[in-house]
């Protein structure tokens, strides 16, 4: 779905001000994140079944082999024509559904969150969770610093 921005297609998201972002930015700058993690388990899972397929692939090609030995070379050549190197969608391999993925879905979305995110927060990452961890925890606590530095 197509979401135009108010400024036309080409205009630049940028905060006029660059002042910290106010809360419905930052729940939105959240929202794109969370839907970019979404996308990023998703590819994960294309690159699995790319990875199970083409080990499933070899697969077909030791029983072919093991069909032949145990004397039936029919099923063997049948497999072999049929199946092994089949494409798993019309004209494609796995490897070409993942570069399609790619190319078409996920990289505009990492590129379109990229660029939200440096016009309307400079750039930050996870500016909802940053928030939501300075609400969460305790104040002067050693396990609870604001960062990895011990800032309290």
């Amino acid at each position: 779905m197509h979401h135009p921005r108010p400024n036309g297609k080409d205009a630049p998201m940028t905060s006029p001000d660059h002042q910290e972002p106010d809360e419905a930015t930052v729940r939105a700058l959240g929202k794109l994140s969370e839907a970019l993690e979404t996308i990023e388990r998703a590819r994960g899972s294309l690159y699995s079944w790319h990875q199970l397929t083409g080990k499933a692939d070899f697969e077909l090609g030791d029983a072919v082999d093991l069909l032949a030995r145990a004397g039936h070379q029919d099923l063997a050549d049948e497999l072999s024509r049929e199946l092994v190197g089949r494409n798993v969608l019309p004209g494609r391999w796995s490897f070409q559904a993942v570069e399609e993925y790619d190319d078409s879905y996920y990289e505009p979305i990492r590129d379109f969150e990229k660029r939200a995110r440096s016009g309307l927060a400079d750039g930050r990452r996870h500016l909802f969770e940053a928030r939501l961890k300075e609400q969460r925890r305790t104040h002067g606590h050693p396990h609870h610093t604001a960062g990895p530095d011990g800032n309290r």
